[in-house]
């Protein structure tokens, strides 16, 4: 398993730690595993697995060969023929002679190393939403557009998160559809494992009642059309109020700004980055969790809540509404209106919020990390035999 996230990655963080809990328990009688990590933040979580694990330590030496290379016109398979001759990293994937090596990142190596690859493909968004630059600006469209057509080209099994995610790489690249695995997300083990505090709303200074958001500042993550739901929601309700969390960057100015303009300083509060083992305790304590994303096809927030207690409002689009079943409301992303009638009738309606955490809770016990694990071994198995 080839670890190239850390927690700046978000979701992608999340999942690469269900997959290597997936991993590390795979029989030790039958699979040997090696991990093989880049950023220092995974060593506490290695080290409660007794794993063979090694540390990449210089990936921009990597990264700025595979760029030039890439520059130049030259095939992959060509690169894939030298590379272990040529870059040192390259030559330790080979020589570690494993049947297979996962990627749940997404990651270059998984085509550019030339060993059998299980790799994730998490969304083809810049194909299907390509208006928002985080995906299509500065030439990232053709970087993500390169590496997902060799990844379906050259890797022997790809995950996805979804039968919509399937179907999204099948017609993109054509890659054959016995190749393409569907492993639906899970929360992190986290989520479920952090002690509870008992000064959480004091250190927080948050309000009783209040509506939570955890995205990082992406145009994607669509706060601004959160903003101004609330304060469409505030002319009936004065007593709203939002917590954002995710670090201070990207479009977070222009989130600020319009929380301002709108006269919404005193509903709204951004808390920056937070803890993963502060996390579940937002969830816990939040009166519903609100997500206007334009992202898929599914994501894990909703399933952190669902198992948190936390009712769920979200954006019906792609494998979402596979997703979330009947355990959400569902919105247009693009409406004001429904997001702030959604927002309106989980901040009013207690019965509401009672059924939705009910039909969250039924989700969670249907797919969780043992099951996860379960699929994930079946699939490894298939791949190695």
């Amino acid at each position: 398993m080839y670890l190239g996230s850390d927690s700046d990655s978000g979701g992608m963080f999340q999942y690469c730690q269900a997959v290597l809990e997936a991993i590390a328990s795979l029989p030790k009688t039958k699979f040997s595993v090696v991990v093989a990590y880049i950023s220092l933040q995974w060593e506490p979580y290695l080290s409660s697995y007794e794993l063979d694990t090694f540390h990449i330590k210089n990936p921009e030496r990597w990264w700025s060969f595979s760029h030039l290379w890439y520059a130049t016109g030259l095939p992959v398979g060509l690169w894939r023929s030298i590379a272990p001759y040529l870059h040192s990293d390259a030559k330790t994937f080979v020589r570690k002679k494993c049947d297979l090596w996962i990627f749940p990142s997404q990651d270059i190596w998984s085509y550019m190393a030339p060993v059998p690859s299980l790799t994730s493909i998490h969304d083809l968004m810049h194909r299907y939403e390509r208006g928002f630059p985080e995906v299509s600006a500065h030439g990232r469209y053709h970087f993500r557009e390169r590496r997902f057509r060799n990844i379906s080209r050259w890797a022997k099994g790809i995950l996805v998160d979804s039968s919509v995610g399937k179907q999204q790489v099948y017609e993109s690249y054509q890659a054959p559809a016995e190749k393409i695995y569907v492993l639906p997300y899970v929360p992190p083990k986290y989520i479920s494992e952090a002690l509870v505090q008992s000064d959480f709303m004091e250190n927080y200074h948050l309000p009783e009642k209040f509506i939570f958001y955890p995205a990082q500042f992406w145009q994607h993550k669509n706060h601004a059309r959160l903003i101004t739901a609330l304060a469409k929601v505030k002319k009936k309700h004065p007593d709203i109020f939002l917590v954002l969390v995710g670090s201070k960057k990207n479009a977070h100015e222009d989130v600020e700004g319009r929380i301002k303009s709108l006269g919404l300083s005193q509903q709204v509060r951004i808390l920056g980055y937070v803890p993963n083992n502060h996390m579940p305790e937002f969830y816990r304590c939040a009166r519903a969790m609100v997500m206007p994303t334009f992202f898929g096809p599914t994501n894990i927030p909703p399933l952190e809540a669902f198992a948190l207690g936390c009712p769920v409002a979200v954006s019906n689009i792609y494998g979402i509404p596979e997703q979330v079943g009947d355990a959400a409301l569902l919105f247009d992303p693009n409406s004001v209106d429904e997001i702030a009638d959604c927002i309106e009738r989980l901040w009013q309606d207690d019965a509401l919020c009672a059924s939705l955490i009910s039909k969250g809770h039924a989700r969670t016990v249907l797919w969780g990390q043992q099951k996860f694990s379960h699929v994930l071994h079946g699939i490894v198995e298939k791949l190695t035999n």
